[in-house]
């Protein structure tokens, strides 16, 4: 019995350090079990035969002590049994080490819109360690093994030609505060910040090109407020790009894939050194942006269109022109991209990183997890600090540490540094000072303004009342003189 017991003994540790396969773990284990209660029963068969044969002391006081016996080596065979399953489904160490020494930087991140939509953005409401209907807090990212935040600055469709531009100032307002008044989080805005920070380092992305509100001064502010990653579109068309959703129709623009406005744009974020990001956007707008970008680009939070056929996630001919542009595409967890439906599991997710890592190399992935945007997530990554079970299925899946480190963090390190190299490039080159044509933005509520004069759209009714009585005596000096 002893040698099972070891075995046994032997199986958890195996489990607990390198994470064997569960299956064995528990079909050994049984096996143990079942050995027991056999070895339990022949024993007491045993015993009544002999002390039949009176070989074995009859008193009462040694029935008991055999009786107890019996029952410690059941219950050392049921706690036996529990810990090797326990520690099959726990996360091996293995795991931890690797997310230790490589802390994942996750590409998409909508806590921001939480904290609005649930406190309007007061912080002192709240303790960020500890939130409720929430899938992201302080907590959660450390028992996560997070390393770094991409946070969105996410304002909805409806805001477009309104007051997109505020909204998106007061969610970028709200990230800084977050960031800076937490001892656990660090804003940082280079890649050298984010390599070397020893917290949880926070960037700021916006989604939705709707917030620039056509101008490319927009843009340069938001980047000078810390901003380094902007989505060129959300659900609706903008002006100048197109999207990928048609579940708003009210809210599309007729546009070309991307307008001329639309390639300034684009040339605007390669010269800040901004990073574009195409999740959300078309496949004509990302594949006329591959073809305009100088740098490299990102799905922030995209799947693998050949296993989930859904529109946002990235066709097989996008995913070769993105490895050859040097991007990232980072996996997205929402049930409906991941299993198109609303049931999916870890291995559900881990099918999205196989086939990428087949198709294009593990170096065109990282993880964009989506979490507090999407509404559904995949049984067992229901929150941030799920995603080492993620890792851990890759690495039952015969991924190599090398893969995963590029994965959890050196990929997105690598695009973020390239996006920088393009900026330092162009460090002679000017400020682009395009403007959208009229035409083209079709919004009621702008205003232009062209010297010496205001435009006819700023003219009041005063103005108009004095100048119809000069334009009725000009009319009859012409009337006067033709006759």
């Amino acid at each position: 019995m002893y040698v099972y017991v070891c075995i046994c003994v032997c199986v958890c540790v195996c489990v607990y350090v390198c994470g064997v396969c569960v299956c064995v773990c528990v079909c050994v284990c049984v096996c143990v079990y079942i050995y027991i209660y056999i070895y339990i029963y022949i024993y007491i068969y045993i015993t009544l035969l002999l002390n039949s044969s009176n070989i074995l002391p009859t008193t009462k006081e040694d029935a008991s002590a055999h009786v107890k016996m019996l029952w410690v080596r059941r219950v050392c065979g049921i706690i036996f049994v529990s810990c090797a399953l326990v520690s099959g489904f726990s996360i091996s160490n293995r795991t931890l080490n690797l997310m230790s020494r490589y802390p994942l930087i996750d590409g998409h991140n909508d806590l921001a819109l939480k904290l609005r939509m649930l406190h309007n953005n007061r912080l002192n409401q709240i303790n960020l360690h500890a939130m409720e209907k929430v899938s992201t807090d302080i907590n959660r990212l450390q028992d996560g093994r997070v390393g770094a935040q991409l946070f969105a600055a996410y304002v909805m469709c409806t805001a477009q030609d309104l007051d997109a531009v505020r909204l998106a100032l007061e969610q970028i307002d709200v990230i800084q505060r977050m960031c800076t008044e937490y001892e656990a989080l660090e804003l940082v805005t280079t890649s050298e910040g984010l390599k070397s920070s020893k917290k949880i380092a926070c960037l700021i992305s916006v989604e939705g090109g709707h917030t620039i509100d056509s101008s490319l001064a927009a843009l340069r502010m938001f980047y000078h407020l810390g901003v380094r990653s902007l989505s060129l579109t959300h659900t609706c068309n903008t002006p100048w790009a197109k999207s990928s959703s048609k579940i708003y129709p009210f809210y599309i623009k007729e546009t070309r894939a991307l307008t001329d406005f639309g390639m300034a744009v684009v040339e605007e974020m390669n010269r800040l050194g901004m990073i574009i990001d195409l999740s959300h956007a078309s496949w004509d707008t990302a594949w006329a942006v591959l073809n305009v970008s100088t740098a490299p680009v990102i799905f922030s939070h995209s799947s693998a269109y050949a296993v989930c056929n859904n529109d946002r996630n990235v066709p097989d001919n996008l995913l070769h022109a993105l490895k050859k542009n040097g991007g990232l595409i980072m996996i997205n967890m929402y049930t409906k991209f991941v299993a198109c439906s609303d049931n999916a599991n870890v291995s559900d997710v881990a099918d999205h990183f196989d086939y990428i890592k087949t198709l294009v190399g593990s170096d065109t992935l990282g993880i964009g997890g989506d979490y507090d945007g999407a509404v559904k997530f995949p049984q067992g990554l229901e929150d941030v600090s799920k995603y080492p079970t993620l890792i851990q299925e890759l690495l039952h899946r015969k991924w190599t540490e090398h893969e995963l480190a590029g994965v959890l963090r050196l990929n997105f390190l690598r695009v973020f540094k390239d996006v920088e190299k393009v900026r330092d490039m162009q460090r002679q080159k000017p400020p682009g000072e395009i403007e959208i044509p009229l035409q083209e933005a079709n919004n009621s509520c702008r205003l232009i303004l062209r010297p010496p004069g205001p435009s006819m759209r700023a003219v009041s009714k005063n103005d108009v009342n004095v100048l119809r009585p000069l334009s009725t005596l000009l009319l009859a000096c012409l009337f006067l003189l033709y006759f």
